[in-house]
């Protein structure tokens, strides 16, 4: 019977989670203008409707009466994830969330108009607020979960990651990429001494684009039963698993950033349509965290969309969908030159696949130090500037609008959440690797654009486990061994590196 109330409890929460992800979605695409007041409200007021539900002081009893009666191993497990999320609900007090929304809110608006103008001496006094809601965020949380301050922060994103594990494998990444960098710089000048970059050929007319990207999700498993594609200033994927709603952005100019855009979101599309239905209203059948969830996009988007034997399959689709004038005389090489350019630069989001992880193991590094006190919001510039001349040799030390300023997810009190991003593409490589040795021929299918086992090995491994294990126990599961850095250094190394 209590299992039953927590049961109910799950199918009241996931009509409001879907009423919440539909507005949210259709807010970022299709709302009018004039619909922002009403749209907010109608919003806020079941944000709230949600968390009164989600918290209400009976659950508890629920949750300890359902623990005490027989249960099947998926209600036990799912009992399990329904106690994490009460937990997590409920260990921060109303004056807190009211104190913390309140303060990231005016200094993610103050953020929008001064990160503009590299104006660090303005924001600061506000990021300072926002660092010390941080702290006492993470102490709250530790003391609720029985986790040290910084781990209760990432259990949040990554549920099961931990400093002791993470440490040792981001260390082992960040002294190969201080020395793969300039390597992987000096073949690809190599290469280009022999396949020059060659200038697109636009415009690309939008319709043609749109069609272009849908032949590529239709190709890779999206299901249009269940999911579509719009467009949004920012490409996102939300929705719910059974109505995804995908976006992009044009560029008349390019094709080829929205066509990858795409194919990342897919990735994350896939994963919420792989996930069990039959749990969708429990914990239990929610994706396993943002590590796991950012794997499955990078999966599509690094292993596969980047490789010569998708090129393959694709080239031919890009001349059907946009004409065979849309690149003439482009070959793989090519394209390859283009999607796989390796930089040194300033700006998170922009950086390529090589170095991308220096950005992330310096913000984790930097946010460690500040939940701990042995930094302060103050001495920030100085300490990115240091690990950005160590890392990838470029100065941020008098340009905060690309160092410090760049990204929203401290203005907005996001700590915590940077390790996934760069959790993701080492789980997506291992990932490779595992599904490798049980499919041999798995190059071939991409090289034919046939995606069903592979996409199939996914399901079995990881999608249809959903929240059944802790991140790090689904990795080893689903690999055969924890996250090892060794699989994510080896793809690097072939296809940027000399073989």
């Amino acid at each position: 019977m209590s299992f039953q109330k927590l049961d109910d409890l799950g199918r009241r929460l996931e009509a409001l989670e879907h009423a919440l992800a539909i507005l949210g979605a259709d807010e970022a695409t299709h709302m009018a203008v004039g619909g922002g007041d009403k749209r907010a409200e109608a919003m806020s007021n079941l944000a709230g409707m949600y968390h009164a539900q989600a918290t209400a002081p009976e659950i508890r009893d629920w949750i300890e009466a359902a623990k005490a009666s027989e249960l099947t191993p998926d209600q036990a497990l799912a009992v399990a994830e329904f106690e994490r999320s009460y937990v997590n609900a409920t260990c921060l007090p109303t004056e807190f969330v009211e104190r913390r929304t309140a303060t990231t809110m005016r200094s993610e608006q103050l953020w929008r108009d001064l990160r503009a103008k590299g104006d660090w001496d303005s924001f600061l006094p506000a990021l300072e607020g926002v660092v010390a809601l941080a702290r006492e965020e993470a102490q709250l949380r530790a003391d609720a979960l029985g986790l040290a301050p910084y781990d209760a922060l990432m259990d949040q994103f990554d549920p099961g990651n931990r400093t002791a594990d993470i440490d040792g494998v981001f260390a082992d990444l960040k002294s190969f990429l201080k020395g793969f960098v300039p390597e992987a710089l000096a073949v690809q000048e190599e290469r280009r001494a022999k396949t020059p970059r060659k200038d697109l050929n636009g415009p690309y007319p939008i319709e043609k684009q749109r069609e272009l990207g849908l032949a590529a999700m239709r190709a890779v498993g999206f299901d249009f039963t269940h999911g579509s594609l719009a467009v949004s200033h920012h490409p996102f994927c939300g929705g719910v698993p059974t109505d995804v709603r995908m976006t992009t952005r044009y560029r008349t100019d390019q094709f080829l950033p929205s066509l990858m855009g795409v194919l990342h979101e897919t990735g994350h599309a896939l994963y919420e349509q792989g996930l069990p239905k039959e749990w969708s209203h429990w914990p239990l059948g929610k994706a396993r965290g943002m590590g796991l969830h950012e794997s499955q996009s990078l999966f599509v988007e690094m292993q596969l969309s980047r490789s010569p034997e998708f090129w393959e399959f694709m080239l031919p689709l890009v001349h059907q969908h946009l004409g065979e004038d849309a690149i003439p005389g482009w070959d793989i090489a090519d394209i390859l030159n283009e999607v796989n350019h390796v930089e040194r630069g300033y700006i998170r989001v922009d950086a390529d696949e090589v170095t991308y992880p220096l950005h992330v193991i310096l913000r984790y590094e930097l946010e460690q130090e500040l939940i701990a006190g042995t930094l302060e919001a103050s001495q920030i510039p100085e300490a990115w500037d240091a690990k950005m001349t160590e890392y990838l040799g470029i100065s941020t030390i008098n340009n905060p609008k690309d160092g410090p300023m760049q990204d929203v997810h401290w203005p907005a009190g996001s700590f915590g959440y940077f390790p996934s991003y760069t959790l993701g593409a080492m789980i997506a490589a291992q990932q490779w690797a595992a599904m490798e040795r049980a499919l041999p021929n798995a190059t071939d299918m991409v090289r034919q654009g046939d995606f069903s086992a592979i996409n199939q090995w996914r399901a079995d491994n990881i999608w249809r486990e959903a929240s059944r294990l802790s991140t790090p126990d689904l990795i080893t599961k689903a690999t055969g061994e924890p996250l090892n850095a060794d699989h994510f250094k080896a793809h690097l190394k072939r296809r940027y590196g000399r073989i």
